[in-house]
């Protein structure tokens, strides 16, 4: 049997759902101003439910995010400063865990169209990895969504001091190819210049992350996956200044069908699995469950 890396799921929707509050596209930002200790009661769900990485509430934390949220660039650091104390209090009221700092994409979701070229995007990059190095245990590259947008995270990455994690994103109906077009494949050459320790899926349909495994399984390095709960990604989201609102969550991926996808990519070779948006901790507490009675082992 395996050793399992079992991450959390889905932080951005679950603080949505449980503040009540309609989407902005300061997402879960916004959610972690108005609501103050929202996102360490999840980052603690997770945790009971057998995830043994929490990962910050920083995905949407950049400064054109801010700007175009109508918010000062600013409060970044303080953003961040509220991100890194809400999942530190959560890993110290169980007494386990290691943290992930998430780096997601600049600009929009599933817009590598508008995502600055990789030497301007290194910049705002490495900004985010000096303020959190010192205070997490790897940093997760999330939703890249082409081979630029991977490479502008991983350039401004290069200087972390601490592992770091390259996860992308695939189209709803072909695995084989990133949100871009570009083929998955083609992330091979920036996976062995910049070296992270793993490459994932993520943020794309779970029967898209078969595919994509059997691409990435060939990069000579540990990798897995965490897919979301969309119906797909639509055309509304793609427009300027998305929210979440533009998706629909699917009503056949319970906790157990999920769980099922996630024991299959565990067969591809898979070694590092979780959820993103629209996999809760429900979903997380019956993967633990599947995995524990495998016989593999969560590390």
């Amino acid at each position: 049997m395996a050793e399992i890396t079992l991450l959390d799921g889905s932080i951005g929707q679950e603080v949505v759902k449980r503040s009540g509050d309609r989407p902005t596209p300061l997402w879960s930002t916004q959610v972690m101003i108005d609501h103050p200790g929202t996102v360490q009661a999840i980052h603690q769900a997770y945790f009971d439910a057998g995830a043994t990485i929490a990962t910050t509430n920083s995905y949407a934390i950049h400064r054109d995010r801010l700007h175009m949220g109508g918010r000062s660039e600013d409060e970044l650091p303080d953003l961040i400063e509220r991100a890194l104390v809400e999942v530190e209090a959560a890993r110290d009221a169980v007494g386990r865990g290691r943290i992930a700092a998430a780096l997601g994409p600049l600009g929009a979701s599933y817009r590598p169209d508008i995502c600055p070229p990789p030497e301007e995007a290194e910049i705002p990059y490495a900004e985010l990895v000096s303020l959190m190095r010192d205070r997490v245990d790897l940093f997760l590259i999330e939703t890249a969504s082409s081979v630029s947008q991977a490479e502008g995270a991983l350039r401004g990455s290069k200087n972390a001091g601490k592992p770091v994690w390259l996860a992308v994103t695939v189209q709803d109906d072909n695995g084989k190819k990133l949100r871009s077009g570009e083929p998955v494949v083609e992330l091979a050459n920036i996976v062995d210049r910049y070296t992270p320790e793993a490459v994932l899926i993520n943020c794309s349909r779970p029967e898209a992350v078969t595919d994509a495994l059997d691409v990435i399984s060939g990069f000579d390095r540990p990798f897995g996956a965490y897919a979301n709960g969309f119906t797909r990604i639509t055309d509304g989201f793609l427009e300027d200044s998305p929210t979440v609102e533009a998706l629909e969550a699917r009503k056949d991926l319970g906790p157990n069908d999920y769980a099922e996808f996630v024991q299959s990519w565990i067969s591809q070779g898979a070694t590092i699995v979780g959820g993103c948006c629209e996999v809760g901790p429900d979903h997380i507490a019956e993967i633990s469950r599947q995995l524990r009675a495998a016989g593999h082992v969560i590390v």
